[in-house]
């Protein structure tokens, strides 16, 4: 295998703390697949067209996502190039947790879904288990309370998740 190479995980498991044990071992190491079965994997890698498409929903699109920095008051998210600052001063943040912060933060401020987080994000389609999601916003959430006057990411039920806009420069 060449440096270039990254090997593609895929974990089948009923047990959700499996799959997030695995997704937090593996996290910016390469691309994870998991799910609960293997219908539902199949599912994912081959779907099905739809049986009549003037009754398939269409996708919700996620805002287009910065390729540079993008920026919440004093704290900078560069995605290109792996860092995260605030006041200057870098946060470990890993991977995920990084994308994450950049989507919510990144113009517009919008409640983002679960499903264009997952799409965004893990490059995927959301089947429903919110875990992996639940578990990454919650170690995000730990990071950034740290920060006085920093961004909290906010629930919004049934829905997904937002950021309040930043604060006002004095």
């Amino acid at each position: 295998m060449s440096g270039e190479e990254v090997p593609i995980v895929v974990c089948v498991s009923a047990d959700v703390s499996v799959r997030e044990q695995v997704v937090r071992q593996l996290d910016g190491v390469g691309p994870v697949v998991s799910c609960a079965d293997l219908t539902e994997l199949r599912a994912m890698l081959f779907p099905s067209p739809p049986r009549d498409a003037a009754l398939t929903v269409a996708p919700v699109t996620p805002p287009t996502a910065q390729q540079g920095p993008v920026s919440w008051g004093e704290l900078v998210v560069d995605p290109a190039g792996h860092l995260v600052t605030w006041r200057g001063e870098p946060l470990p943040l890993t991977r995920t947790e990084r994308e994450l912060l950049a989507r919510l933060i990144g113009p517009p401020l919008v409640v983002w879904s679960y499903e264009q987080l997952f799409a965004e994000v893990w490059s995927g389609a959301y089947l429903g288990d919110t875990a992996f999601l639940h578990s990454a916003v919650k170690r995000l959430r730990r990071k950034l309370r740290s920060l006085p006057g920093g961004p909290q990411v906010h629930t919004v039920r049934g829905v997904g998740y937002r950021v309040d806009p930043p604060p006002r420069p004095t």
